[in-house]
């Protein structure tokens, strides 16, 4: 178990604001240990939450060419066919992944392959579950191309309390099934996009690991 880059600022802040905190305790309630213990309490919670939203656990990949990894940590919350109108411009069948505050936050690249398209949209903060949150929300859309003619879209989508996405491809690059390509602050949920005729092989409200459940089968 590692702790995420992503994370040093935000640790950085609570250690000062928990020294900040027991300081103050101390100055203006030198007397008063309750108050003291109260602060100690309060720091080490914080720290730990920190910690806890920002570990970035060793896993093991379940790499296939015929399987569609689930991009996040979290719980299948949509399995629905949508219009898909940023890209694809046609039908294809969704399948969200919720992230809670208490999931792991590295988001990764569901399939290998060659990156064919990457776009940041700045947007609103609606609740994750929100219907229009796919498509008015701050978001990236980032498309693979496993072979020719194969290719999956996912969104990461910011959430009501996740203020800063952040995604490590550009068009262009190669990359590998499983691997980190983001991360997403504080929770929210991705997207993927898939053939119609795609095998899904998650039900709603099934808890899934990111790189390692199958989502789908091409």
């Amino acid at each position: 178990m590692k702790f995420h880059r992503e994370g040093y600022a935000s640790l950085a802040l609570v250690i000062v604001v928990s020294a900040a905190i027991i300081w103050a305790a101390r100055y203006f309630f030198p007397e008063t240990a309750f108050v003291h213990y109260f602060a100690y309490t309060l720091a080490v919670v914080l720290i730990i939450t920190i910690l806890q939203f920002f570990r970035d656990p060793a896993i093991k990949i379940n790499k296939n060419e015929s399987f569609v990894l689930s991009p996040a940590d979290g719980k299948v919350v949509v399995i629905e066919e949508v219009e898909e109108s940023e890209y694809f411009k046609d039908r294809r069948i969704q399948v969200s992944v919720f992230m809670s505050p208490v999931n792991v936050h590295v988001n990764r690249n569901p399939i290998g392959g060659l990156v064919k398209y990457a776009k940041y949209h700045p947007g609103l903060y609606l609740v994750a579950w929100h219907p229009k949150s796919s498509t008015e929300n701050e978001r990236t859309t980032i498309v693979i191309e496993q072979k020719p003619k194969v290719e999956v879209l996912f969104r990461q989508i910011a959430g009501a309390l996740a203020r800063r996405i952040v995604f490590y491809v550009k068009e262009g690059d190669k990359v590998g099934q499983g691997e980190e390509m983001g991360f997403i602050k504080f929770g929210s949920r991705v997207d993927v996009f898939l053939p119609i005729g795609t095998k899904i092989n998650v039900e709603l409200n099934q808890v899934v690991k990111g790189g390692r459940t199958v989502l789908a089968e091409i």
